[in-house]
């Protein structure tokens, strides 16, 4: 059931109007007495999900029990991050979830089935699991708040991912990101029905149909006159139907066409937000459609200090490095310790250019950033974040296409994680 929709590509929603049509699709939805908000964690700041939540707070009080931030494989959120993400919500409801331990496996999605949907790409069984806060805790309500954007592993993020990878366990994590990678992400970036995507309807359709859960999205993009944020949509149900309207709509907000492919990118990481690798990379995925066989990638990442956030996994990322996809499946062959982390390892595939363009990282300089030595151990290139910073002037740039003092053109993206850009001639439609 479709509670509530607002928006559309020149919409401009207000809190006050996010709160009129979050309420009033509790008030369609009728009394409740015991609620779960689950919201994304800091990464998806922009998502407008943290006043949601809080919004929610306001609404129901002290029937909201417990906030269970989607962390995935993700760092819990610090202090900071909480107070700065949720307002006025009381820390102590926030929950911490441990994709490694605090798990139940709800059923099986048979390994016929992910033959058949990754075209033969892999074939095993996937656990569809969440965290047992959902099953234990008896609530008559799950919200899952969050925002609907192009995305690496499944196509468009958010809808059942947010159940099954942000409160989901290892397995589960580990082979849908494998699936994803094994699949091809460039066939899948800016797709609402994918393999992972049809994996996980599977899973909702036969372990989770039972649990109360009602997805409350976003839709979230930069404006390209004037550079701000401008929250597009809101789409609240129960179903498919709202993510697929919500999906509409993110691919005309979030999804840059281009007539050229991009001979030099510039991304800029913001310091809150990107500190790995795992999250950074972001900036060769949305942008690897769009660059041009032998161009160049630079990101600029001060607060730039680990490759994993999980420490196992920081680990594999500097034992085996981004060295493209035949290297990455022959080290997960002859290695138990990546057959055992193929989210790992779909990672390393997905941070590589294949060797098609260069990827130069600028990391901060200061104790705690990584290193040149760490940064090119793992197959990119290093170069000092001073002399980039003054030879690309930040403040001065636009998002878009610049052409620099000495006539270079560049293509600046302030905030990767808001988009997707691609080359027309290499976008699968």
């Amino acid at each position: 059931m479709l509670y509530d929709e607002i928006g559309s590509k020149d919409h401009d929603l207000s809190a006050d109007d996010l709160k009129r049509g979050l309420y009033a699709a509790f008030e369609k939805m009728g009394a409740r007495k015991k609620v779960l908000a689950i919201p994304p964690d800091y990464t998806r700041l922009p998502s407008r999900a943290g006043e949601l939540t809080e919004m929610t707070w306001q609404y129901f009080g002290d029937k909201l029990t417990d906030v269970l931030p989607a962390l995935g494989t993700h760092s819990p959120m610090t202090d900071q991050q909480i107070a700065q993400m949720f307002g006025s919500l009381p820390a102590s409801l926030i929950r911490v979830h441990d994709w490694r331990n605090d798990v139940v496996t709800m059923g099986i999605v048979p390994a016929e089935f992910v033959k058949k949907v990754s075209g033969g790409a892999v074939e095993y069984p996937w656990p569809a699991q969440v965290n047992k806060l959902l099953l234990e805790g008896n609530f008559d309500l799950i919200l899952s708040i969050g925002q609907v954007v192009p995305h690496e592993v499944v196509g468009m993020a958010n809808y059942n991912k947010n159940i099954f990878v942000g409160t989901g366990g290892s397995e589960g994590i580990n082979k849908s990101h494998f699936i994803g990678a094994a699949y091809g992400m460039e066939k899948m970036m800016g797709h609402a029905d994918t393999p992972v995507r049809r994996v996980f309807n599977y899973a909702s359709e036969h372990f989770t149909n039972h649990l109360p859960i009602v997805y409350v999205q976003t839709v979230v993009g930069q404006d390209k006159a004037d550079g701000r944020i401008k929250t597009r949509g809101l789409f609240i149900g129960d179903d498919f139907e709202v993510f697929d309207k919500a999906a509409k709509l993110a691919l005309q907000v979030n999804f840059d066409m281009l007539d050229k492919p991009l001979k030099k990118v510039v991304v800029y990481l913001d310091p809150s937000e990107f500190k790995s690798t795992w999250l950074g990379n972001k900036s060769i995925y949305r942008t690897r459609m769009a660059i041009d066989d032998g161009g160049e990638l630079i990101v600029i990442a001060p607060a730039l200090k680990e490759f994993g956030e999980d420490q196992e996994i920081d680990r594999l990322i500097r034992k085996y490095g981004y060295f493209g996809t035949p290297a990455t499946l022959k080290a997960c062959a002859e290695n138990e310790e990546l057959q055992k982390n193929l989210g790992a390892a779909a990672h390393l595939i997905h941070g590589s250019s294949e060797g098609r363009f260069g990827i130069t990282y600028c990391p901060g300089k200061g104790k705690e950033n990584l290193s040149r030595a760490e940064i090119e151990s793992v197959g990119f290139k290093y170069a000092d974040i001073d002399e980039i910073s003054l030879k690309y002037h930040l403040s001065e740039l636009r998002d878009g296409y610049n052409t620099m003092p000495d006539g270079e053109a560049i293509y600046y993206i302030s905030n990767p994680a808001l988009g997707l850009w691609a080359f027309k001639d290499r976008f699968n439609y």
